[in-house]
């Protein structure tokens, strides 16, 4: 399988995203919309953050900035809710769209490149729920069978491994059909995934057991990484666990604040929980890939990155 890899300051090739997580930790960035939040930017549209991309790039390429000098080795691009049907409904045409997602990728590349260390850009592949903007991203089951889920799926995933990412981020995902989708768009795409569910408790969001879900991926050999995000800290600690023991595979974890959304009132609700010293428990159970999603910003990566240089990872 063709692993796109990174470049060193001297333009020699550098280690795929597996390889370097074969050899230890590797630390992940934050959440992309509450840093575009602090720099003032308004994501109340339906795209999200992805809109940006086309209204304010110069924004987006800021915040994957700010948490690649926090000391985040992977940035994930702005494309969670960047969908060409998502974009059509802006008037949007398909090529141009394409762009736009091309651009995410080209946006963290940059960023990455400022501080003249190691690293690597994975394209989010979002949910089909971040699509309706709707938050049935936290719920799945949207009805639709696999085989259409991997439809909707296969033109940006394509297109994103087209724009030369080097790994792709199947995040947030509720549901072990929607995760099946996704595995068959990897393959054959040429690039290395990581698959990571969006879960509560022992369960997807869609009510699965994680041991079905982690199961998916025991044996794919383009998934590098498998795990959770978007999720509350305290949920962390036995996912970790279950997706060791039952995929095999470096396991994946960069949770929320642990504040919670409030879809009515649009808001943030409660106290965040996310504690940069559970790293090294995360490590202990089989992490590699560890970092944060909604409400964790550049402080708290930071944080997580002298956590893991006195841990010698």
């Amino acid at each position: 399988m063709h692993s796109a890899r990174t470049a060193d300051a001297d333009g020699a090739p550098g280690r795929t995203l597996g390889e370097a997580l074969a050899e230890g930790t590797v630390l992940l960035d934050g959440g992309l919309s509450n840093q575009l939040e602090a720099q003032g930017c308004d994501l109340s549209d339906a795209l999200w953050s992805a809109r940006l991309l086309s209204d304010a790039p110069q924004q987006i390429e800021a915040a994957h900035t700010a948490y690649a000098r926090a000391g985040a080795q992977v940035l994930i691009t702005a494309s969670y809710q960047a969908t060409f049907e998502g974009f059509a409904r802006r008037g949007t045409g398909r090529a141009r769209a394409s762009e736009l997602m091309a651009a995410s990728v080209e946006a963290a590349r940059r960023a990455g490149a400022v501080t003249g260390r190691e690293s690597w850009v994975a394209a989010s592949v979002g949910p089909y729920g971040a699509m309706l903007a709707d938050g049935s991203e936290y719920r799945g089951r949207y009805g639709l069978t696999v085989r259409e889920l991997e439809r909707f799926h296969r033109p940006r995933a394509e297109t994103l491994a087209g724009a030369g990412t080097d790994v792709m981020a199947l995040e947030t995902v509720p549901d072990i059909d929607e995760a099946e989708a996704l595995l068959r768009v990897a393959e054959g795409i040429g690039v290395p995934v990581w698959l990571s569910y969006s879960v509560a408790g022992d369960l997807t969001r869609a009510g699965q057991p994680l041991t079905e879900a982690f199961a998916l991926a025991a044996g794919v050999d383009q998934v590098v990484a498998v795990g959770v995000n978007c999720c509350d800290p305290a949920d962390v600690g036995r996912a970790v666990e279950v997706a060791a023991a039952v995929s095999g595979k470096p396991v994946v974890v960069y949770p929320n604040s642990g504040e919670k959304w409030d879809a009515d009132g649009r808001a943030w609700t409660g106290r965040g929980t996310f504690e940069p010293g559970r790293v090294r428990d995360w490590q202990r159970a089989g992490a590699r890939l560890v970092g944060g999603c909604c409400r964790v910003g550049p402080s708290e990566i930071a944080a997580l990155a002298d956590q893991l240089e006195a841990a010698g990872a």
